[in-house]
């Protein structure tokens, strides 16, 4: 009777305490389960290609010109700033062993200069008067394929060249098309000897009267009056609208006493490869 009754006490005492919940064994942290928390805010943001530059389509022409080359050939080198990029994909293709055994015919000092630099062999038309393929730039190309070039100041050897030539690919970006050449409004130029300059500019501007032809001597930056690598001037036609009949512009300039070649390039390109917006487009007649 005694053991009974301290037990009845002792289950009195704990049922009486302010801590009843020590009674029970507590639950291990780890295995509490955990409210979810609430995923923070985020936001994706649309990812848009950069817009490509005039020299990003020009290198994008380039390079897919370059694939008209095959090692042994003799090629015509452009001059101008499309034309660069092609001179530079030439050499790394060289440098990585992918071309062998070419040899470039380069028409401008500076084209030389660069091409010698990157280690393209080079030559002149006296030793290989038929060239394989010549692969340069344009500052217009009409629907026919015809060009307006010589901006940068190297026509004359830029023709010969290319004349030579099996095969002439151009190279340019979209924004050198034009409905009729003369049509973008810039220069195109006409190469002529120095002695009495102002003669031909005249006779030059004279023979557009209707197209509303402006005549302008080529200026270097000083003020001085630009030569070209054969030491002759450039006169730069500049239309108001296109030129109607490109053969017989060219052979009415040709025909002016002085004037040594002008920048119509016609039916002289065998394809013509434009980079635009929208991807690379090769036009062939």
């Amino acid at each position: 009777m005694a053991i009974a009754a301290a037990t009845a006490a002792a289950l009195s005492s704990l049922s009486s305490s302010s801590s009843p919940s020590r009674l029970f064994l507590r639950t291990p942290r780890a295995l509490t389960p955990r409210t979810p928390r609430r995923p923070r805010p985020f936001s994706v943001k649309a990812l848009s290609a950069p817009a490509l530059t005039q020299d990003d389509l020009k290198k994008l022409a380039a390079d897919k010109a370059v694939e008209y080359v095959r090692s042994g050939m003799v090629l015509g080198l452009g001059t101008g700033s499309t034309a660069a990029f092609v001179v530079a994909k030439l050499g790394e293709l060289l440098k990585a062993g992918q071309l062998k055994d070419i040899v470039g015919v380069p028409t401008s000092k500076r084209t030389e200069e660069q091409a010698r630099g990157l280690g393209i062999p080079l030559s002149v038309l006296d030793d290989h008067p038929r060239i394989d393929l010549a692969i340069d730039g344009a500052d217009e190309v009409d629907p026919d394929l015809n060009l307006v070039k010589g901006r940068g100041g190297a026509l004359l050897r830029e023709k010969m060249v290319e004349a030579a030539s099996k095969e002439f690919v151009v190279v340019a970006d979209e924004t050198k098309l034009v409905d009729g050449l003369g049509g973008s409004g810039l220069a195109m130029p006409v190469e002529i000897v120095q002695f009495c300059w102002k003669y031909n500019l005249v006779r030059l501007k004279e023979l557009f009267n209707e197209e509303g032809c402006e005549a302008k001597l080529r200026l270097n930056e000083d003020g001085k009056p630009y030569v070209t690598d054969n030491s002759n001037y450039i006169v730069d036609l500049y239309f108001k609208t296109p030129i109607k009949d490109g053969p017989a512009a060219g052979k009415e300039i040709s025909s002016l006493e002085g004037v040594v070649e002008h920048g119509l390039f016609l039916n002289m390109a065998t394809a013509v490869i434009i980079a635009g917006k929208t991807g690379v487009d090769v036009k062939t007649k």
